[in-house]
């Protein structure tokens, strides 16, 4: 995208395509559709405006996302594939009291890594939220694989930590 050349296109391509398709398939939920959007996602991106501002990845779900949302607004199969999916899937939390207190544990979580202190927080986030591998968030804070392991411990330890702070309070 930077350079524009095929080498750097198909790199760019190579590098990312298992990345924006993992995406695409939590959005989606199939993989026909996933690998469709996936594939309209490097072309646009491939074909468009990317001016760097943005890190390539975040640029390359972003358009997915769009053109996800498009092609929600324009065919109702993502509303078939959907209801044909949850028909398969059991309902786990049939009791109310019980989905409640599901939601206040996910928001306990997200409250105490909102809380973290920095690089905790970030490495945490990485890995849980951005799927990176340890070699991969080491990379970026230019440190070693095992420095990212520790951080990362670290982090889960600080929001179980805090977590059960919070439940005694």
């Amino acid at each position: 995208m930077k350079g524009g050349d095929a080498t750097d296109l198909e790199k760019l391509y190579r590098v990312y395509f298992m990345r924006v398709f993992s995406y695409m398939m939590t959005l989606a939920k199939d993989a026909d559709i996933a690998e469709e959007l996936t594939q309209q996602t490097f072309f646009k991106a491939m074909s468009g405006g990317y001016r760097g501002e943005a890190d390539e990845l975040t640029y390359l779900c972003a358009i997915a996302k769009n053109l996800f949302y498009d092609e929600m607004r324009r065919n109702k199969r993502f509303t078939a594939k959907s209801e044909e999916h949850s028909a398969d899937i059991p309902d786990k939390v049939s009791d109310p009291q019980t989905a409640a207190e599901e939601k206040d544990a996910v928001l306990q979580i997200h409250l105490a890594v909102h809380a973290l202190s920095e690089p905790y927080k970030e490495v945490f986030s990485l890995r849980v939220f951005g799927e990176l591998s340890f070699s991969q968030i080491a990379k970026i804070f230019g440190k070693t694989e095992s420095w990212a392991r520790v951080t990362y411990h670290r982090a889960r330890l600080k929001i179980k930590e805090r977590i059960r702070y919070e439940d005694n309070v």
